[in-house]
Formats: structure tokens, sequence, C-alpha cells
């Protein structure tokens, strides 16, 4: 088996982070950068933007999570099981942030007019393919993460947090850290139910 293959079936999404990890901050951040940088996206528009947080940055942005869903949240109980799970994000070594840099879309849905309609899905897909790319590059340095999206719910918390530009429109949450327990075994559908092969 492939090299790559191998290296994408590591990519899981791992709940029990640690801060653990022998990289340093900057090494992660580099490495985060530059999986981002090297992701397509449609008419190299280059629309992802990332928050890169460490710290009590990152914790920050958990805790911003668990005050907004006091008010979401029915019940005492479910409250404290969603307590239970927010912090075992903010128990991560760090966590990255993806937003899409929305003044580009629309750039690039007035000026190239023939594909207008596809412009806000193609910026999906180079969301999508950057947090692939991230977390695969995380795997591959022994770094766990899960994808959250929390947002819209806290959007216009953590842009007067951060002082995040009104054009960055937050997409995902990637908690990551050190892997202190694996994930578990992943199901697959049956192949015949997922692929056609036509020759």
């Amino acid at each position: 088996m492939s090299e790559t293959l191998n290296t994408l079936k590591q990519r899981r999404s791992i709940y029990a982070l640690g801060t653990n990890v022998k990289q340093n901050e900057d090494e992660i951040a580099g490495l985060i950068k530059e999986a981002i940088k090297e992701s397509p996206s449609a008419f190299n528009g280059q629309t992802v933007r990332a928050l890169i947080l460490f710290g009590d940055a990152s914790n920050s942005v958990w805790d911003i999570v668990e005050k907004r869903l006091k008010s979401e949240v029915p019940t005492d109980e479910a409250y404290k099981k969603t307590q239970d799970k927010i912090a075992t994000f903010r128990a991560g070594f760090g966590t990255v942030l993806f937003f899409t840099e929305t003044d580009t879309v629309h750039f690039q849905e007035e000026n190239f007019a023939l594909y207008a309609d596809n412009f806000q899905d193609w910026s999906e897909q180079a969301i999508g393919g950057a947090q692939q790319a991230v977390w695969v590059a995380l795997a591959e340095a022994d770094l766990g993460a899960s994808l959250q999206h929390y947002n819209p719910l806290i959007d216009d918390q953590i842009a007067e947090k951060f002082d995040i530009p009104a054009s960055w429109h937050l997409r995902g949450e990637m908690p990551f850290g050190s892997i202190e327990a694996p994930a578990g075994p992943k199901e697959y559908l049956d192949d015949a139910d997922r692929f056609q092969i036509i020759k």
C-alpha cells in the first residue's frame, strides 16, 4: 500500500487529547501553514484563512463555546455532558480555526461571471481540502485532532475576541494535541454502495 494511503488511514477523530507533544509551537504552526498553502482552491483563489492558537488563546475558544452553549442546552445534566466534551478539546495543545475569506469569493463571482454560481461551493471544497491536509499532516506528526463545528453560534464572540476581519467567515474548529487514547474501530460502507467502476 502507498505511503499516502497509510498516512490517510492514520487520520482519525481523536478526542482524548493532551499536551505531551514533541514539537514546539513554531514547528506545529509551520506544519499547519504549509499544509494549507499546498491545498488546492478554485482559480488558485487561496480563500482559506486560519488562526493557529496555543495556550490561553486556544483555551479561550473552548471557554467561549462552553459559555455560549449554556443557553442552548435544555437541562443541567445535558450541559454537564457538554462541559465534559468541551473539556476534551481544551485539554489539547492547540486549536486551528478555519475561515473562508469571503471578499475573495465575491471578487471571483464578479470577475468570472460564467462560473459565478459555483464559487461559494468551490470555497467549501477549498476549506475541506485544507482541513483534510492539516489533519493528515498532524496525524503524520503523531498528533491527534478532530474537526468541530460550533459555528455560527460562536462567530461573533470569536470575531470580537481575536479581532477577526469582517470578511473571514468561520467554518470549523480543530483542537489538536498528543494522542492520549486511540480512536475506536472505523466502520465502512460496503464498496458496492459507494463506488461504480465502469470500463
